[in-house]
């Protein structure tokens, strides 16, 4: 082989590397779109306060983590959180929230599907658990004490006993509404990607005819 065809075969896969992260760029910038549009319909939290509300806008991002990588998913969820600030109602609490969790969801699943090709459940069962121990974490040590600066403790409780009445302190709201709330959040979102997963991924990967 000699150095001009070394030359043209770099420069072609400089070519395909540069497509390949404009396809990316593009698909992220669209999932991001479609999420930011999703998360406006929102529906009420079994046995919580009215404030907490429930949607399926991470169903793009653990898409995107799925056929473009587990970065992919991450970057759809901060492009759309970066968006949901302009007209957030909760100080930008509620938008790190979804950001922290939604960005577990997508990343796990994302990281085991591509270190186990074909196994989207076991990603999907892997992410929404990794959503549920991220929900722990973060609203005990995060998000509970940023939404004192808006309400009292305990008031924030007592918002949550007069749904659940054996919840009467931080840990029990984490353990009693956030863990269960974020896992059945994970595993509806994941069971609306299993569905549509294999008709997108062709589209995402740019490998349609």
């Amino acid at each position: 082989m000699n150095s001009n065809s070394i030359s043209i075969n770099h420069s072609v896969s400089r070519e395909t590397a540069s497509i390949r992260n404009i396809h990316t760029i593009t698909s992220v910038a669209i999932l991001a779109a479609i999420s930011f549009a999703l998360a406006f319909f929102e529906f009420p939290v079994p046995l919580s306060p009215s404030f907490a509300k429930m949607d399926i806008s991470d169903f793009p991002a653990l898409v995107g983590a799925m056929t473009l990588g587990p970065w992919a998913g991450v970057a759809v969820e901060l492009v759309k959180n970066l968006l949901s600030l302009f007209s957030t109602s909760t100080g930008g609490i509620g938008e790190l929230a979804n950001f922290l969790m939604g960005s577990s969801l997508s990343f796990t699943a994302g990281l085991v599907f591509y270190k186990w090709r074909g196994r989207a459940w076991l990603a999907c069962l892997l992410g929404s658990a990794a959503m549920a121990v991220m929900a722990a974490l973060s609203n005990y040590f995060i998000l509970l004490p940023l939404f004192e600066n808006f309400m009292p403790l305990d008031a924030l409780i007592a918002s949550f006993t007069e749904f659940i009445p054996f919840i009467h302190t931080k840990l029990d709201v984490v353990l009693w509404n956030a863990v269960p709330f974020n896992l059945l959040k994970g595993v509806g979102i994941s069971l609306v990607t299993m569905l549509v997963f294999p008709k997108l991924t062709p589209i995402l990967r740019g490998h349609t005819r």
